[in-house]
């Protein structure tokens, strides 16, 4: 009867345990999972480092900042920041007096046990201990990752002289061997033969010399319409910036939408290049770059006015000496500096020298040779059709919803912008061959070419590409 009793009380011991075990698996946040919901919920306003401001705070240490309230009041903020405001709690007052007029998006479908997630994740980025947990790295390469190097590209060159090389080896050799048997046929036929050719009497013979000539035409010819064909074009062509701008930063790791900086793309026949203004509609909030910290941002801040240590436009800024802007913006670097490294070394020192140089170099217009760094950024052109071409970007993005990717490439992983496509009339052409017309939610086709909606009802054709609707004629893309 004892032993049964023990038994008993073992096992209930050992069920309590397992209980516990498996309650403080649940209760324990999933940091995998936080990442994912940080990624998808507040990413777009919030840097991913947690210790930099972005649109909005630095969210590093946000538990502590808020450990003299009940948790929930945090769960609360996050849910719905301005009900919390609205009821008068200090915390969320003294957070909105700092950041207002910028309102932080509700998320009222966030669970409990979700907001801990993102919490925990949030919590162990900022103190660099992510990486101890159990979860498992995937082989996947990021997507979003910067380049570390540039990749060693061979030569196709190479392959066409090395190809060269062997013909013309070949050819020497069989020159050879058709003056050794045509000497063995005469001995054959006469029992003697005059004195063998010499290799040099056998490549300047008139059917040697007739062959090369043949040959340099037609590989002449080729390379002449090849290179005609591909006048104006420049697939491939990536030049240098005078600002250092990321796609991989801005539109793959901050998710930011193409449509937001190249706004006319949807609207007007040209995407237009953002003008300085939108940049700052951002980097007024974020004012030290991920990568090259104050070094490209301080280009923009100069090119408009910006005083990024006041966080005004500065008053009179056309008409202030080169020497003047510079000691706001040397003052600038130079306290970012010592913020970061605790006082201004002779590394400081000669950063703030090359940043500076580097923003004359940028702003400095080459053509007209005016020294004054105000104005517009000076940016290389990079896609440029030509004049005769007709091209909206409207009606491919709005009307056509074609993804920008189509005919720019992955650009969200381009750390620095290329052309991707031909852009030939050759390509135009095949695309609008193959690409169908997009009938379903969208109002601009409603009333066009009712035969092709009732031909699809009706199973007789199953697609409507855009040659179909008179893609291919000529007067559609030249005036």
């Amino acid at each position: 009867m004892i032993y049964k009793r023990l038994a008993g009380s073992y096992l209930l011991i050992l069920f309590a345990t397992l209980l516990s075990i498996s309650t403080f698996a649940q209760d324990a946040p999933d940091i995998e999972s936080g990442k994912t919901l940080f990624k998808n919920n507040c990413a777009s306003c919030h840097n991913k480092n947690m210790k930099d401001k972005l649109t909005g705070p630095a969210l590093g240490g946000v538990q502590e900042r808020w450990s003299g309230y009940p948790e929930a009041d945090l769960h609360s903020w996050i849910r719905n920041s301005q009900a919390l405001i609205a009821a008068g709690h200090p915390r969320a007052t003294e957070l909105w007096n700092e950041w207002k007029p910028t309102v932080m998006n509700n998320f009222p479908n966030l669970t409990d046990a979700e907001i801990n997630n993102i919490l925990a994740y949030i919590d162990c980025t900022y103190k660099g201990t992510c990486g101890g947990g159990p979860v498992v790295a995937s082989n996947e390469p990021d997507p979003c990752a910067l380049p570390t190097g540039l990749e060693e590209k061979g030569s196709s060159n190479l392959v066409y002289v090395f190809l060269f090389a062997v013909l013309a080896l070949l050819a020497v050799i069989l020159a050879r061997i058709i003056s050794n048997l045509s000497y063995m046929s005469e001995m054959k036929e006469k029992g003697e033969a005059g004195e063998r050719k010499t290799l040099a009497e056998l490549l300047t013979s008139r059917g040697v010399i007739s062959f090369v000539i043949f040959a340099i035409i037609v590989v002449g010819g080729y390379f002449t319409v090849h290179n005609a064909i591909n006048l104006g074009r420049q697939q491939g062509y990536q030049p240098e910036q005078p600002i250092k701008f990321s796609h991989i930063i801005h539109a793959c790791q901050n998710q930011i939408d193409c449509n937001y900086c190249h706004d006319g793309a949807r609207r007007s026949k040209h995407s237009v290049i953002p003008a300085a203004n939108t940049c700052m509609n951002c980097h007024k909030a974020i004012k030290v770059g991920s990568r090259d910290g104050t070094a490209e941002l301080t280009k923009i801040y100069a090119s408009i006015g910006f005083d990024p240590s006041t966080d005004k436009y500065i008053e009179n800024y056309d008409n202030m000496s080169q020497e003047d802007i510079k000691k706001i913006y040397t003052k600038w670097i130079a306290d970012t500096y010592i913020a970061d490294k605790g006082s201004l070394d002779a590394d400081g020192e000669a950063l703030i020298e090359n940043q500076w140089n580097g923003i004359v170099k940028a702003l400095t217009n080459k053509e007209s040779g005016d020294e004054k760094i105000q104005g517009p950024i000076e940016w290389v052109r990079i896609h440029n059709l030509p004049d005769h071409v007709y091209f909206n970007h409207a009606q491919h993005v709005t009307v056509g919803k074609v993804a920008c990717q189509t005919c720019h490439g992955k650009v969200e992983q381009m750390d620095v912008m290329k052309q991707y496509a031909p852009l030939s009339m050759g390509w135009c052409i095949n695309c609008h061959r193959k690409t169908e017309v997009k009938f379903a939610d969208n109002q601009y086709y409603d009333n066009y070419y009712e035969m092709y909606h009732d031909e699809i009802k009706n199973n007789k054709r199953d697609k409507v590409t855009v040659e179909d609707i008179g893609g291919t004629e000529c007067q559609k893309c030249h005036y």
